[in-house]
């Protein structure tokens, strides 16, 4: 009989398993490749650590060819990852960041916040905050250099798009002076008991995303946590959004894309003072852009997004 030690009572493939003695094996999505000068794009990168005490690092990303006295769009950026899974040195985030701020002439941050299970949340929500707060004052050349922090945007791929929405609003109830120009949601990770849509005749993939959440997050209101689901009782009214300007991004074949379709509805139609965009990827899934940089696709997304940072209207 095996023994209890070594029975497996939770997989979440391929990325982890969690052993019942707690051990926690993680299989994929802890490779990191080192920052630099990204050849392709001709962007710099190095690390940065945030928070000796928690170990909090961030990547901070700028265009070789910035000249002395150019100040350009700050992009704070959130990995996804349902909260579970990689970091800002994830070589497909390292790609896809250098990227973006290629495309958009910026200068970025990706932020590694800590992951569950060994950080359960809020510890996302907690590092993500406290890294928005470090950036308005940290001593960093690039930063104080180039960033312009009064075209401060919050970008984030799925778990990533869902922190940025709590933190516009944790921005806005603060009494710090953090002031968000907009956000960027790319496939957000938004979820709720009731399904809608697509959600409802999918009832395979609705059961996964019901599995990872409950593991990231048990709580006796499940999917309709507040933390993953902005409609239901106790979220804070999407009139309360701290920027002023949204773009949400979807795909077609995503199981998450009806959230992210209502979260835009919810905007145009209720007294939310802002503009807000929505761009749907035909025939693609969730955070297909991660694994595809080079399609046809994912430049496409990436080029959106750059215009919507700069504030050029499609």
């Amino acid at each position: 009989m095996e023994s209890k030690k070594n029975q497996v009572p939770l997989e979440l493939l391929p990325w982890l398993v969690v052993h019942s003695d707690g051990k926690i094996e993680r299989l994929a999505g802890t490779e990191v490749c080192p920052p630099g000068l990204d050849q392709e794009t001709g962007v710099l990168s190095k690390d940065i650590i945030i928070d000796p005490k928690t170990g909090l690092s961030a990547r901070i990303y700028r265009p070789d060819s910035v000249q002395p006295g150019q100040k350009l769009p700050l992009v704070l950026y959130f990995h996804g990852g349902a909260f579970l899974i990689a970091s800002a040195s994830f070589p497909c985030y390292h790609t896809t960041v250098n990227k973006l701020v290629a495309q958009a002439n910026v200068i970025a941050v990706s932020v590694s916040y800590r992951l569950a299970p060994e950080h359960p949340l809020p510890t996302a929500y907690e590092d993500s905050w406290t890294a928005l707060k470090a950036i308005q004052t940290v001593n960093d050349p690039w930063i104080n250099d180039y960033a312009d922090l009064d075209r401060l945007f919050l970008v984030g791929d799925s778990a990533g798009a869902n922190i940025s929405h709590h933190l516009a609003f944790r921005a806005k109830q603060s009494d710090q002076t953090v002031k968000i120009k907009g956000i960027g949601m790319i496939h957000p990770y938004f979820w709720g008991t009731q399904p809608i849509g697509s959600e409802i005749k999918d009832k395979a993939r609705k059961q996964m995303v019901d599995g990872w959440w409950e593991f990231v997050c048990p709580s006796e209101k499940g999917s309709d946590d507040p933390w993953i689901n902005p409609f239901t009782d106790g979220s804070p009214d999407l009139e309360g959004l701290g920027c002023e300007r949204v773009m949400i991004t979807v795909a077609e074949k995503d199981i998450l894309k009806e959230r992210g379709k209502l979260y835009y509805e919810r905007l145009v139609k209720g007294e939310w003072i802002g503009k807000v965009e929505m761009m749907e990827t035909k025939g693609k899934d969730h955070v297909f852009h991660i694994f595809e940089p080079d399609r046809d696709e994912a430049v496409e997304m990436t080029r959106r997004l750059a215009l919507f940072i700069n504030h050029v209207v499609v």
